[in-house]
């Protein structure tokens, strides 16, 4: 084991170990990514945010949706403050209250006005995350604000003007919604003047190291220890996970890897068992259906697809060899060979195959 982490120091040293790329504009900085499709978005953005046009993005859970939405008002320039509104966190009976605020006596236990969100943000950005979740009385009272530049509180009589930039984000298909009405439609166009879509990270698998990198350096710091390192088949793990959670559960994971793994570099062991579940395997089928823009690394798409086929097979068969290997329609003999070659023998239960030739030294 000393040996293994003697040649991942050597690997990745702490000074030279691999930085994010650097996208010019300093706004981006909190969004770490090589990914090309990215930094076009990148472009769009910086584009968009001289306007004051609605944006809406797009993206799976945990992929940084606020952190563009920051990003957007950072570079606008605007004077007013950043307010986000996640509209999915708050009761419908609460989010009238909260976004347009409410007059003295609106109603039980309004013992003072309170100005909302939208008033708060005046002269800057509002974020409202979630915008899938907002009942259908809300989505008419929105549409008036981006129609008019108006609130009205509850309970109150006055409207009042408000310059605000509206960036909503979803996680949700809005189109479907509007299809089965419970989104409206005119509100769906109004948002979607300039639509913004961020990649889930099971498709920026060159990200995976810099992001893992970037995090491990930020918990050792708040821990007061040394940077994790981790090993290439953890990397290459990392790779082939599907990440439901995106960043986020990617930042997780690095944090409790910091507190729970006792030395200096982190191996396939330390690494929770789920992972490595057929289901949350990264599958390499959709890449190969449909060849990307910018292309793609062949040897590495099929490599990691290869991967993926013999984790299920072992994970279906509780690790026997004999019984995957069946599934694959591979001869027992080669599948083992690929299995040390790619370094899965962890996820290979030698107690179901007691006869595995790759358990005895040369």
């Amino acid at each position: 084991m000393l040996e293994q982490v003697a040649e991942l120091h050597t690997q990745y040293s702490y000074n030279n170990y691999a930085a994010a790329p650097v996208y010019p504009n300093a706004a981006f900085r909190s969004l770490i990514t090589a990914n090309p499709e990215m930094h076009k978005i990148f472009q769009v953005i910086e584009r968009v945010a001289e306007t004051t046009s609605t944006v809406l993005i797009l993206g799976e859970s945990g992929t940084g949706k606020e952190l563009i939405a920051r990003a957007i008002h950072e570079l606008s320039g605007c004077k007013g403050h950043f307010v986000p509104v996640n509209c999915g966190a708050i009761p419908d009976n609460l989010l009238e209250s909260e976004l347009f605020g409410y007059e003295k006596g609106a109603f039980t236990g309004a013992v003072n006005s309170k100005p909302g969100r939208f008033v708060l943000a005046d002269g800057g950005t509002i974020f409202l995350d979630e915008i899938g979740e907002m009942s259908p009385h809300l989505q008419v009272k929105l549409l008036r604000v981006l129609q008019e530049r108006v609130v009205e509180a509850v309970g109150g009589i006055k409207p009042r003007q408000v310059n605000v930039r509206v960036i909503a984000a979803t996680n949700v298909n809005l189109s479907e919604l509007v299809k089965t009405g419970k989104f409206r439609e005119d509100l769906f166009y109004r948002l979607q003047v300039v639509p913004v879509e961020i990649l889930p990270l099971c498709q920026r698998p060159e990200d995976i190291a810099l992001l893992v990198n970037h995090f491990a350096r930020k918990f050792a710091k708040e821990n007061g220890r040394r940077p994790l390192l981790f090993s290439e088949e953890v990397l290459d793990a990392f790779r082939r996970y599907r990440w439901p959670g995106n960043v986020r559960e990617l930042e997780n994971l690095v944090q409790r890897l910091t507190i729970l793994v006792d030395g200096d570099a982190v191996y396939l062991e330390d690494v929770p068992s789920y992972f490595f579940s057929g289901d949350a395997v990264r599958s390499e089928l959709s890449p190969l259906a449909h060849l990307p823009e910018q292309g793609l690394d062949f040897n590495a798409v099929v490599e990691a697809y290869e991967n993926s086929l013999i984790l299920q097979a072992l994970e279906r068969t509780g690790g026997n060899k004999k019984a995957a290997a069946k599934l694959l329609n591979l001869n027992r003999t080669t599948l083992v060979e690929k299995i040390k070659k790619k370094g899965l023998e962890l996820f290979a239960a030698k107690d179901n195959d007691p006869f595995d030739s790759s358990s005895f030294s040369a």
